[in-house]
């Protein structure tokens, strides 16, 4: 990589000088200033996006943090940051976190810094992602498509617990009144609001809980949770934290001699496009996945070029009815 010596060099200047323009010094001539800018360019000498948007006069790179690799939700909101960043004339580089302890999240954000990204938006739904961030000096804005308690400039998650509520009701206005939840890991920010979404229903409706059982999101442990609690007696609906542990949930069940719905009912969230395929057709929560992407890159640009932030409208989660509840028997 070319270094401000280089730029010096080739500009006939001193590496004072060339420090002094790019901190926009108001004693350089004109005409240094514009060696310099021109040595720049030649270089493609790119120290700290001040630099770059000296030469470029734009900001032109947003990185995207993710820990979620290969789910559907995700994989469309990045698909859509790319499509709305380019539109703009952004180019987006996505870092997957191999893991998410405090070291990985560190060395991750450090890492895209280091590639000089104007602005992040956060993928990564675990609580201790923010706490990392909060202690960091990032430098640069960043919006989050979870609601978190760290610094994000903006977050434009959905209302997960509004979304998690109204599937609950859906099953106490069905006439179940012994409902359980199939909850997502600990420490997830979705896990966390759709399972306050489900005990408040159950609190309104001046229902019993039971307590939930800790999935990990996949169709496997769905499955598995299935087999395992279908020879108990205290359910007659279940509320999943997600569509893949819903559908493993309903063949777990179909595996032990239970029909659904005649003798359970099953709601996921997500409605991922499989969940009206599976049988019986999945009832879920939509969410809209794409627009979370759109209007995260909307939110991120309004920060980098000091505008006002777009008005903050809590994207609305809406029950999809299909055919995996019923009126309790």
């Amino acid at each position: 990589m070319p270094s401000i010596r280089d730029v010096a060099r080739l500009a006939v200047v001193s590496h004072q000088t060339v420090s002094r323009v790019l901190n926009g010094h108001p004693s350089i001539r004109e005409e240094t200033k514009q060696r310099v800018l021109d040595a720049i360019r030649q270089l493609d000498y790119r120290p700290n996006q001040a630099a770059r948007a000296l030469v470029t006069s734009k900001l032109n790179l947003i990185g995207v943090l993710s820990a979620t690799v290969g789910e559907f939700g995700p994989t469309a909101s990045i698909a859509a940051i790319e499509e709305a960043a380019r539109a703009e004339g952004f180019s987006v580089t996505t870092l997957n976190l191999p893991d998410t302890s405090a070291e990985a999240i560190g060395a991750a954000v450090r890492q895209l810094l280091r590639e000089q990204v104007d602005g992040i938006v956060v993928l990564a739904p675990q609580v201790r992602v923010f706490h990392v961030l909060r202690g960091m000096a990032i430098g640069v804005p960043f919006v989050s498509l979870q609601t978190s308690s760290g610094e994000a400039t903006a977050h434009v998650a959905p209302d997960q617990l509004e979304g998690a509520r109204i599937a609950t009701q859906h099953l106490v206005d069905l006439g179940h009144t012994d409902i359980l939840h199939l909850a997502g890991p600990q420490d997830w920010i979705e896990a966390d609001s759709r399972m306050r979404g489900y005990l408040q229903a159950l609190r309104d409706a001046d229902l019993p809980t039971i307590p939930p059982i800790r999935g990990d999101w996949t169709a496997d442990f769905g499955h598995y949770a299935g087999m395992e609690i279908a020879r108990r007696q205290d359910f007659t609906a279940v509320f999943a934290a997600n569509d893949l542990m819903a559908i493993g949930l309903m063949h777990g069940f179909r595996d032990a001699g239970l029909d659904v719905p005649r003798d359970v009912s099953v709601v996921g969230f997500d409605d991922i496009p499989v969940a009206a395929h599976v049988w019986p057709p999945l009832t879920t929560v939509h969410i809209d996945f794409a627009d979370l992407g759109r209007r995260a890159i909307a939110s991120l640009l309004a920060a980098l070029r000091e505008e006002p932030a777009p008005k903050e409208e809590r994207p609305a989660p809406a029950l999809v009815v299909r055919s995996s509840t019923h009126a309790r028997r």
